[in-house]
């Protein structure tokens, strides 16, 4: 009988000051030649720090730059441009570099290193980047990162709402493991046990670390760990089913309704609390939890519209046909909407 063979990161380093240490953790894996893309805006922040800390360790930087595309076009062109001497491709930033980097040590077969500089999704630990193909925001295969470098400083800086939005996609692993159980128990498709229980540790062990704020290192250090633990879910799975239920296709819909949608986290933060009361499964903890980090008080000022929210229930079915979870029946999308329009925690969040 043939084994399972996944790919894991071989660099983890998650916690205070990690990012100082790159150079370090590049040439103890061997890694001397290096190119290096930037989000928008950050050379300025973190360049200095960068190039210092890969200097000191002799690895040379053949490309430096930052990089504001996720264009499928662009990104071949720029993968392609890449000199052959490289031997590894570091991606710095939020989820457009991240998944731009990616995808082009992907399409070059260099390993990829993935340096989040927030915490918004699981994007930094996925297997596949979120590209522009044909002018529309596609998911395309791409590899586990080599190396995942996580400074909780970097992410303790960033914004709240990039906290909360990787608290909101965290969370969701909830409703999505019990999709994936419906679809499964339907003769839809089969659960791999193996990455049930890494995505359950990983959704588990986060809601039930103590904390006073959001801030706090050990909540930061838990957000990361429990969502790189959710790329690692996928990838033994072969897909997203472990991490990405109902709730995920709701914030698809509604990407592709809005002109201006919220922070990917955000709408599946919304929806997971949704599809949870739909389920009848662990409400009670993830309102309990978006409550006490502020989840839930920050989502009150957006000023979101019941209706978007009703026509993305509406449409999530479409968004991947080939999947059954709840939404793929018709009387629970009834009951979402119910739940939408009567709920009381989420008058809270509408009204």
């Amino acid at each position: 009988m043939a084994g399972s063979h996944i790919a894991i990161p071989t660099i983890l380093k998650i916690g205070k000051g990690a990012l100082n240490d790159l150079g370090t953790y590049l040439a103890n894996a061997g890694m001397h030649n290096a190119v290096i893309y930037f989000g928008n805006g950050l050379i300025d922040m973190f360049g200095a720090g960068v190039m210092g800390s890969l200097k000191e360790k002799d690895i040379k930087v053949l490309e430096y730059r930052e990089l504001d595309t996720v264009n499928i076009n662009d990104i071949i062109e720029l993968a392609f441009n890449i000199d052959a001497k490289a031997q590894a491709i570091v991606g710095i930033g939020g989820g457009k570099v991240i998944d731009a980097a990616k995808y082009a040590s992907y399409l070059r077969k260099l390993p990829f290193i993935s340096i989040p500089t927030s915490s918004s999704s699981d994007g930094f630990s996925s297997a596949s980047a979120s590209l522009i193909v044909n002018g529309r925001r596609t998911s395309v295969p791409a590899r586990m990162a080599y190396g995942i470098i996580a400074d909780t400083e970097i992410i303790k800086s960033a914004p709240d709402r990039f906290i909360y939005s990787g608290i909101g996609d965290m969370v969701s692993k909830i409703t999505a493991l019990y999709d994936w159980l419906f679809e499964s128990s339907n003769g839809y498709s089969e659960m791999n046990d193996f990455a049930v229980m890494i995505a359950k540790k990983a959704v588990n062990s986060f809601v039930r670390t103590p904390f006073e704020t959001i801030h706090d290192d050990l909540f930061l250090k838990e957000l990361l760990d429990s969502l790189a633990m959710s790329g690692v879910a996928n990838e033994i799975a072969g897909g997203s089913t472990p991490t990405s239920g109902s709730e995920h296709l709701i914030s698809h819909a509604l990407d592709k309704m809005l002109e201006k949608p919220q922070l990917h986290g955000i709408q599946v933060g919304i929806a997971t609390y949704i599809m949870a009361v739909v389920q009848d499964h662990r409400y009670v903890r993830v309102n309990a939890i978006f409550e006490k980090t502020g989840f839930w008080d920050y989502v009150s000022t957006l000023d979101l519209k019941r209706e978007d929210f009703a026509a993305a229930i509406d449409m999530a079915p479409s968004i991947k046909p080939h999947r059954h979870t709840y939404l793929h029946e018709q009387q629970y999308r009834d009951k979402a909407k119910e739940v939408l329009y009567n709920d009381e925690v989420l008058k809270k969040v509408f009204d």
